[in-house]
């Protein structure tokens, strides 16, 4: 939609009125707290902020939003890199306040809010040791992180956070509930496993929970970059042919000055496998031994420990109101074409803050068929996303640090397979078609031109109606 001169605040009065939340406008002295996101590098000044308590403010919302010719965006956990969470102008319809998470452990099923994240998911799963795929940082919004697919530690044993859902709670595009399900709407109950935040605003969402935990085998190993080459052949052998229980992804980047590393190393250039061992503890040291004796470590800190407490382990790596940019590709099995390609841009790394996690692929994930949802490429081996970060008073560098990003995106390009759609960023409007099947695309776009078909939910990775 296009955003019209923003009205008076004023005009929001009615709808703060009639909400079981508030609106924060341009004067209210909570408005710049309520209007700042993950990505400390998004500065935008939305006309109103809707903090909403449950669907009926929802609809509320999207209702004003319409009569008022008002462009909007919807923030859950608020964590994408792009901040659609907020926009210049319009109305924020804000669930980050609707962060229930109600498990019912004898369906094994948990009852998400649309504002939930992932250390909400967890906490209360693990209370009847039970779990769901939830993202690598337990601070991302767990249904935000749902509707675009879901990777995270436990996928290749439980498959993505998306093959869990059962069913959705939905404010449509008019302001109407809908419940999508396979039973009930089953079209936008596929489009929403994978299309992302396109065709409503999701309330809630049901997922099957697994037995698992709490203890897990897990942590990280790290080596020099000098052996990165080596340590990345070693990843992709050890994983292509591993048991669902492990969970495995590398993180390239400087060495922080933790005293995990010795001072040495603190500084320099390193590569960490992250592992989570999801099944028996002995048989996973068993099998993790190749794993931690390869090459010569500079750092071991594989342990048995807490699934929650290993869910945070990258949150302090990546804390809220720093500055981030990225781009992400889809790859095949790592060649030594592509790890050359990786390692020369690790040692040209421009800031101590930023990383390049690769994901692992295959296990469950890989077994689920590709139009069950609209989560593509299942058959890939990895995600790389490649991280900046630095802190808002280096402005200055940004320019530096994302031409890092760049050179390193373009170096890999010829071997991209495609991206993740919550890993797309100023790109996304240019890659979002990169992001599906062409079937899943063309299926999509029907979708959208059922369910919402001016376009209204179009602050995403968008998905335009045919």
């Amino acid at each position: 939609m296009t955003t019209i001169t923003a009205p008076d605040t004023s005009a929001f009065e009615a709808l703060d009125a009639s909400l079981t939340g508030d609106v924060v406008v341009p004067e209210s002295l909570e408005y710049d707290a309520a209007r700042r996101v993950w990505n400390g590098e998004v500065d935008r000044r939305p006309a109103a902020i809707a903090r909403c308590r449950g669907v009926a403010d929802v609809m509320a919302a999207v209702r004003h939003a319409r009569d008022h010719d008002l462009s909007a965006s919807v923030r859950g956990g608020g964590h994408a890199v792009a901040g659609h969470a907020v926009l210049d102008d319009g109305l924020v319809i804000d669930l980050s306040g609707m962060t229930g998470a109600r498990v019912d452990p004898v369906a094994r099923t948990v009852q998400l809010e649309g504002g939930a994240l992932n250390a909400h998911l967890d906490r209360e799963t693990q209370a009847f040791g039970l779990a769901a795929t939830g993202g690598f940082v337990s601070h991302t919004g767990a249904v935000g992180l749902t509707l675009g697919g879901g990777i995270g530690h436990l996928m290749r044993r439980l498959g993505l956070a998306v093959d869990a859902v059962r069913g959705a709670d939905v404010v449509t595009a008019d302001g109407a509930f809908v419940r999508a399900s396979a039973e009930e709407n089953p079209d936008l109950f596929w489009a929403l496993r994978g299309g992302g935040g396109n065709f409503g605003v999701v309330t809630s969402l049901t997922m099957d929970l697994q037995p698992l935990g709490p203890q897990v085998l897990a942590g990280l190993v790290a080596w020099p970059a000098a052996q990165a080459d080596a340590v990345l052949a070693f990843m992709r052998d050890f994983v292509a042919d591993a048991p669902d229980e492990l969970g495995l992804m590398a993180n390239l980047r400087l060495a922080p000055p933790l005293p995990l590393f010795p001072p040495e190393v603190q500084g320099t250039p390193i590569i960490a496998l992250v592992v989570t061992w999801s099944g028996d503890i002995e048989a996973g040291e068993r099998f993790l031994r190749p794993l931690r004796s390869f090459g010569t470590p500079v750092a071991d800190a594989i342990t048995t420990k807490a699934y929650t407490a290993h869910q945070k382990m990258l949150d302090a790596a990546v804390p809220h109101g720093r500055h981030y940019y990225w781009k992400s590709h889809r790859l095949g099995p790592l060649t030594g074409e592509v790890i050359d390609v990786i390692c020369t841009h690790l040692g040209s790394i421009t800031s101590p803050m930023s990383s390049v996690p690769i994901f692992c692929f295959g296990g469950a994930m890989a077994r689920v068929p590709e139009d069950a949802t609209a989560f593509p490429h299942r058959d890939a081996a990895h995600d790389i996303n490649i991280v900046a970060s630095w802190l808002p008073e280096q402005a200055g560098e940004a320019d530096r640090h994302r031409a890092w990003v760049r050179g390193f995106f373009d170096a890999l390009a010829p071997h991209s397979r495609g991206v993740y759609v919550n890993f797309t960023s100023d790109d996304a409007q240019s890659r979002v078609r990169e992001a599906y099947s062409p079937t899943q695309w063309d299926r999509l776009r029907a979708t959208k031109t059922v369910w919402d078909p001016t376009n209204f939910f179009d602050r995403n990775a968008n998905i335009p109606p045919a």
